[in-house]
């Protein structure tokens, strides 16, 4: 029989810690004072992984096998710093909550400098290559910082499985909210005004979380961390947090190269560039729309259970596509409105079954509870490695197969489409297995 999830291989086989006491969002107020900063953290990301590849290549005329690899540079780079920031959130919280407060406050002012760099350079500019490398770098690094900061604070709000799912439900919220504002704004007032924009919406999430619920001081009684629990790669030592990103990962590279093709797809295959933001409005909007409805299916099937039907539908709603071809408008936005509904599982209850790993983590006999930080850090290393591997793999096999951007040969075309379908879904298709054969089969806990 298989050790309870989030029990170290090859350490004590002890029963699992108890989850803390909550710290209920328990008002409309206090989700928001919470969830608001994740509005201008996703405003950022999606013009990043989605709108970068296509400017730079469109605006700049950068080839889309260099970018492919500064992507992915930029990506692996700034992933393999998460574990270390996630140290260093984790001992903010230590100090005080004031600590960590400027510790986001100095991380939002190199977020919204980043940004501005990145999408606002002169075409021509003089090393573009170097500033591309450079504002990325800043913005990543920023954004991780901010990222961690925030999930971590989350999940020490502790509860079950409902209650976690709330918390995140919360945040991931307001981000879709940003995504779906930013997935409408570049194009329809421009990018100087964009980053106004966020620069504003950093300012009120950051203000805000200055007010937000966080963990009393009698909830975080007896979880100060012993040395090992330190320790820099403490979460692979717990089974829970192996199994779940491995399927966090197949899953997400899944979801990632999509989102970096979709803007090519819908210009070059069904040559409708002026629905950019039709179709990315109705994705988000629709996401968004589905968040309380997965919180009601947690409550109804559990958390595992809810994101293998995410799964599914996700994988449902690809099966047209290869049929689609130029002005298949409608047949497109019903795909997005489905995926977009399955985006909500996948926002809504990964985040939750991490927060529940980290509270059921036994490390040195300390309880629940154990650097959040750090568990964070990882999680979000997968959530860059996702990103970066599908811009990073993706563009450059796209490029061997002949296909660049305003391509209309028909080969060109059809590799498109194959990246585009046929990929994500066999990943999509591993995950769900693996997320079946752990969870539900085995019976592991959420």
């Amino acid at each position: 029989m298989n050790p309870p999830l989030g029990v170290a291989t090859g350490m004590s086989s002890s029963a699992p810690s108890p989850l803390r006491a909550a710290v209920p969002l328990d008002s409309v107020w206090a989700g928001t004072r919470y969830g608001a900063l994740a509005f201008a953290l996703a405003f950022l990301a999606l013009p990043l992984y989605v709108n970068l590849p296509e400017h730079y290549a469109s605006v700049h005329g950068l080839s889309l096998t260099l970018l492919g690899v500064v992507l992915l540079g930029t990506r692996v780079l700034d992933a393999l710093l998460d574990p270390f920031i996630g140290q260093a959130v984790d001992a903010a919280f230590l100090r005080s909550p004031g600590a960590v407060w400027w510790l986001a406050a100095l991380s939002a002012l190199g977020v919204g400098a980043g940004f501005a760099l990145l999408f606002n350079l002169p075409v021509g500019t003089p090393g573009l290559l170097a500033w591309l490398v450079g504002a990325l770098l800043l913005a990543y690094i920023a954004l991780s910082v901010l990222t961690v900061v925030h999930q971590a604070w989350g999940v020490r709000l502790g509860g079950d499985g409902l209650q976690r799912s709330r918390v995140v439900a919360w945040r991931e919220g307001f981000g879709l909210v940003g995504v779906l504002v930013a997935s409408v704004l570049p194009s329809q007032v421009g990018l100087p005004m964009t980053t106004t924009v966020l620069l504003v919406a950093l300012a009120l999430g950051i203000a805000l979380l200055a007010w937000a619920p966080r963990a009393t001081r009698a909830a975080q009684a007896g979880i100060e961390r012993s040395a090992e629990a330190r320790a820099w790669a403490l979460p692979w030592r717990v089974r829970g947090f192996r199994r779940l990103i491995t399927v966090f990962l197949f899953n997400g590279i899944a979801s990632a190269v999509p989102a970096t093709l979709v803007l090519f797809f819908v210009r070059d295959q069904l040559q409708l560039p002026d629905t950019q933001a039709l179709f990315l409005g109705a994705y988000f909007a629709c996401a968004m729309a589905a968040v309380p409805l997965w919180v009601r299916g947690v409550r109804a099937w559990g958390l595992a259970r809810a994101w293998l039907a995410g799964m599914a539908l996700a994988m449902l709603a690809f099966v047209g596509v290869l049929a689609l071809g130029p002005g298949d408008l409608v047949g497109f936005l019903l795909v997005c409105v489905v995926s977009g509904a399955a985006l909500g599982a996948d926002l809504t209850i990964p985040g939750a079954m991490l927060a529940g790993v980290v509270q059921r983590a036994d490390t040195g006999g300390q309880g629940a509870g154990q650097g959040e930080g750090l568990y964070v850090g990882w999680w979000n290393s997968a959530t860059k490695l996702n990103l970066g591997l599908a811009a990073g793999l993706a563009l450059p096999l796209l490029a061997l197969a002949g296909y660049a951007p305003g391509a209309r040969d028909p080969q060109a075309l059809q590799a498109l489409s194959l990246a585009y379908v046929v990929v994500p879904s066999a990943l999509k298709g591993v995950a769900a297995a693996l997320l079946w054969h752990w969870w539900i089969k085995n019976g592991e806990i959420e």
